[in-house]
């Protein structure tokens, strides 16, 4: 036989076991898949929310409640969807300065932070590196806060939802006019 088709063949199941193992590797670890590092916050439209549905397995209802056509309309309050594994707050206020924002982090829950309508400018940093603790860790309420500044500040507009995970300290509801929003809470178990 041809050595360049014995080295050709040889590529080719080279290939197709990379392929393997690293579908294979990455298909059953959820765990590794929210502990990612990332140097910037997870923000997009609504309509591309699909694209993190293997996040999290609660992912996808939680997205389908921030779908439907009233919710706009929802009063502030908190919502059920799933009892204490996954409920939605919607709140309709002023927004704050930067200033007046403090970074917060949480332990239990990942918040997907949805903005209805205005803009909410949200700043961000690592929890890991956040060093200045404003306020302890509240277990009950799943928060602390920190005197540090953001790393980060970005603009979040109506249609469009950021992704915070426990390791990431957020600075939210800033801008200078009305937000209304909706915060879904998904319990990390």
């Amino acid at each position: 036989m041809d050595k360049r088709i014995i080295f050709s063949r040889i590529g080719a199941v080279l290939a197709a076991c990379v392929l393997i193992f690293s579908i294979t590797s990455c298909s059953g670890r959820k765990e590794a898949k929210i502990e990612m590092q990332r140097d910037q916050i997870i923000i997009n439209k609504l309509e591309h929310a699909e694209r993190y549905f293997k996040m999290h397995p609660a992912f996808e209802k939680a997205f389908a409640f921030l779908r439907q056509e009233e919710l706009a309309g929802l009063a502030a309050d908190r919502y059920e969807i799933d009892g204490e594994r996954l409920f939605c707050m919607i709140s309709k206020g002023p927004g704050r300065s930067r200033d007046e924002a403090k970074l917060e982090a949480h332990r239990k829950y990942i918040d997907i932070q949805y903005v209805i309508a205005g803009t909410d400018d949200m700043g961000w940093k690592p929890t890991a590196d956040c060093k200045s603790i404003d306020t302890e860790y509240d277990a009950e309420k799943d928060i602390m806060f920190f005197k540090d500044q953001p790393d980060s500040w970005t603009p979040v507009p109506a249609g469009s939802f950021v992704i915070f995970f426990p390791q990431d300290a957020h600075a939210p509801l800033v801008g200078s006019g009305e937000i209304h929003k909706a915060v879904l809470k998904i319990a990390v178990e």
